[in-house]
């Protein structure tokens, strides 16, 4: 160990223990991070290296870049497009208008409450290391072990899910030009494939590359948006029907479309999947946090703007839609297989249709991408602590790039294989948008819970926090968040009127992969998995007038916290908040 000399830095100035941090971290409170990189830690680093990760990416991203990272994984209106079949299918325009702001309550809270965790713990890991660090002693790490598998699992399904839907629109806008060509499964299917390769590439490039990138797909995607949102209205004609410019609002708020088998309270909220599928971006800059200047501000700000800026900009356009659809039944049962696109013909001239078309196709572009960046850095965290099988490969970072490119390409090929669901209707590939949406549900709130009902005000929080109101805003989305895990797997069909081809394939799919997860916890996993692991060098430091008499520096035994070891040198607590020792500090251990 080091002598006295180990809590000062080059420059003289006393180095900060992790209590002295706005963190929550696995590290104890008195713990001093070692700095062994040969040069003076900013701000940024010495936050993470406080959280126990050595800085290993370049922060090229600022509060603006990360917002547009975040806003792209959004893609407000490709999402839209792309579950258009749930929002207005299942309880039509009511659902579309006071259905989004009863469902952006619950989401807003979930955004807030998130953004209150990442200022405390801004690294990659995100939900996962808010888990193993909040969870009560000996709990730690099965709560980062459920919160890490279904975040990664809502994150691997997010590139092919969005892919799928631009390519679907693609095809469908060759529909409408052609109307003799009828798009194939296997012609969806290799589109599809083409885009991931695409956005593979993409997502390997060096950071710098990637913000800028991003920065200019944000901006389009804004301007899009704003652009759809004038055009239709400006551009709607419903006389061919007899209709008015605009359905009067007393229909539109008050008429729930007879989409589900469900009383029609029940079937609003179940189209409230289209709002948790299209606002499930926000978690994007907490996995950037590693790659964000001042990220213990930037991370949360960004998550908060992206929830809130979305919601609001996603709510215009639903009532563009809601004022101008005239037949939904007929929206739902098109043969050009793309509800977005079939909406459209029904009011605008073909021109402008393919003209919108193209808008949501390169804005899902951008999407596709900014959801390939954020899932890579997920399997990077998860993979530096060991989740994976093979995980010292899915962890590298490239010499060159200095980006996970290997996590890049894993993710890839996972997404491919989950696309040959193509292959078993438009039910079974629309099973990969329930699961977008209940995993990343289950991952967003774990922490959050955790937070709420067993730490309270322990939590330490960070420079951005919600302050009095984070125990009623975490209540909130907790409850939110119970609510809508079961209805997210009801089928629109009951009784005898339910077959195969119409069950909702979310429980499944989602289910059967988290149930081996479980299984594999109770056989393997316990035995060898602790959460996070700690992979900087640090001191274990004493109170100043007990360091005076033993030489400022106290060696670290292994402690058993809740049933399992807990040491210096890489096993993690995993269950320990900033500030709290363990067991009694005496000369010679801890």
């Amino acid at each position: 160990m080091a002598d006295r000399k180990g809590s000062v830095d080059s420059a003289g100035r006393r180095k900060k223990s992790v209590a002295e941090e706005p963190v929550t971290s696995v590290l104890q409170g008195g713990d001093v991070p070692v700095n062994e990189s040969g040069r003076e830690w900013d701000a940024d680093e010495e936050v993470l290296a406080a959280l126990g990760y050595k800085p290993e990416f370049k922060r090229e991203f600022s509060l603006w870049t990360t917002f547009c990272v975040s806003f792209a994984v959004l893609g407000l209106l490709p999402s839209f497009a792309s579950t258009l079949y749930y929002g207005m299918g299942y309880a039509g325009t009511a659902g579309m208008t006071w259905g989004w702001l009863v469902a952006m309550i619950g989401i807003q809270s979930v955004a807030a409450s998130m953004a209150e965790l990442c200022s405390s713990m801004p690294t990659s890991g995100g939900l996962y290391y808010a888990s193993a660090v909040l969870a009560p002693p000996g709990w730690g790490p099965f709560a980062a072990w459920i919160t890490g598998w279904s975040n990664w699992m809502g994150q691997v399904t997010g590139a092919p899910s969005v892919n799928y839907g631009t390519a679907a629109m693609t095809l469908a806008a060759a529909s409408i030009a052609n109307p003799s060509y009828t798009p194939t499964n296997y012609q969806t299917f290799l589109l599809t494939v083409l885009l991931q390769l695409i956005h593979g590439c993409m997502a390997s490039l060096p950071t710098r590359w990637i913000a800028r990138v991003n920065s200019a797909g944000s901006t389009f995607n804004i301007i899009a948006l704003i652009v759809v949102i004038i055009i239709i209205p400006a551009a709607c004609d419903r006389s061919a029907y007899d209709l008015p410019k605009f359905t009067p609002s007393s229909e539109v708020w008050g008429t729930i479309y007879p989409g589900t088998d469900f009383p029609s309270g029940i079937s609003v909220l179940m189209s409230f999947i289209g709002v948790i599928w299209t606002m499930s971006g926000y978690d994007s800059p907490f996995h950037l946090a590693e790659e964000c200047s001042n990220a213990n501000l930037a991370s949360p700000r960004a998550i908060f703007l992206t929830s809130a800026v979305g919601g609001v900009f996603g709510w215009f356009l639903q009532l563009v839609v809601a004022y101008t659809v005239v037949d939904i039944g007929a929206v739902l049962d098109s043969d050009l297989g793309q509800p977005f696109a079939a909406y459209l013909t029904q009011i605008l001239p073909q021109k402008i249709v393919l003209a919108v078309l193209s808008l949501t196709i390169i804005a899902g572009f951008a999407m596709g991408q900014g959801c390939m960046i954020a899932a890579s850095r997920v399997t990077f965290a998860y993979a530096r602590d060991g989740c994976f099988p093979y995980s010292r490969y899915w962890k590298h970072v490239n010499t060159v790039t200095q980006t996970p490119v290997n996590a890049v390409w894993f993710n890839n090929v996972v997404g491919i294989l989950l696309l040959f669901l193509i292959f078993g209707g438009g039910l079974a590939i629309g099973a990969i948008f329930s699961i977008g949406a209940l995993a990343a549900f289950v991952a967003f709130t774990t922490p959050i819970f955790i937070r709420v009902f067993f730490v309270g005000n322990r939590f330490r929080p960070g420079p951005w926090n919600l302050g009095r109101f984070s125990i009623p805003i975490g209540v909130i989305a907790s409850a939110f968040v119970i609510l809508m895990v079961p209805i997210l797997c009801f089928p629109s069909s009951t009784g005898s009127d339910l077959t195969a081809a119409d069950m909702n394939w979310t429980c499944v799919v989602y289910g059967g992969p988290m149930l081996i997860v479980l299984i594999w916890w109770f056989v393997s996993a316990r035995k060898w998995f602790k959460g996070p692991k700690v992979n900087v060098e640090h001191l274990m430091l004493d109170r100043e007038d007990q360091a005076a008499e033993i030489g400022g520096v106290i060696d670290g035994k292994e402690v058993h916290v809740g049933g399992r070891s807990s040491s210096s040198d890489g096993g993690v607590p995993g269950d320990m908040l900033a500030g709290n020792q363990v067991g009694d500090m005496k000369s010679g251990g801890l």
